[in-house]
């Protein structure tokens, strides 16, 4: 009886063996591939879908006393020179000057032209310059900021606009480049 169970496996072998062989052969390469397209897509980058940047106004109530302009020059009066301005002068009855977006302060100085100026890193290589500031800033490099957070007073520190008295002469950049800050904040009383 030994031998007979012997000879059917064996007879069961030699029949199906090449067909369980493929089986097993299959089941190998289905477990390798879930194996690599798991191992696979742990590796890949989360894609993190964010919200579109919000900005906010540097000033409220401001009128834009002197534009943005990089490809028509504009008269410095108090430098007596045509130029182009690649920023927006904004001048206002409430002097507060408050952060567009939530960002880190990366630096806070003083030019003899530019007068008293806060620079404000954002989002999406975005950063704010605020300049002819008062002397009396209120934050200082490292902070971290929220948007219509008070950064500064508009005075007349920066002495090559000093014809315009107290104001806010406010720089956007993306990516190091000056850009047109009307394309992205409503600068009221235009």
């Amino acid at each position: 009886m030994e031998i007979r169970k012997q000879n059917k496996f064996h007879e069961f072998v030699k029949k199906f063996g090449l067909y369980i062989l493929a089986g097993v052969a299959v089941v190998v390469i289905v477990v390798a591939a879930t194996l690599a397209a798991v191992l696979t897509k742990q590796d890949a980058p989360v894609e993190v879908t964010t919200q579109p940047l919000s900005f906010g106004v540097p000033a409220q109530n401001a009128s834009v006393i002197k534009d943005f302009s990089d490809t028509k020059l504009q008269y410095n009066e108090t430098l007596n020179k045509w130029e182009a301005h690649f920023s927006v002068d904004l001048t206002s009855e409430d002097p507060t000057v408050m952060a567009v977006l939530d960002g880190t302060v990366t630096d806070v100085s003083y030019k003899y032209l530019t007068g008293h100026t806060v620079t404000i890193e954002h989002a999406d290589g975005f950063v704010s310059v605020y300049s002819s500031l008062d002397e009396d800033v209120p934050v200082k490099e490292g902070d971290k900021v929220t948007k219509g957070q008070k950064i500064g007073q508009m005075s007349d520190s920066a002495a090559g606009e000093a014809t315009y008295g107290a104001h806010l002469d406010f720089t956007l950049l993306q990516d190091g480049e000056e850009i047109d800050p009307n394309d992205y904040i409503s600068l009221q009383n235009k």
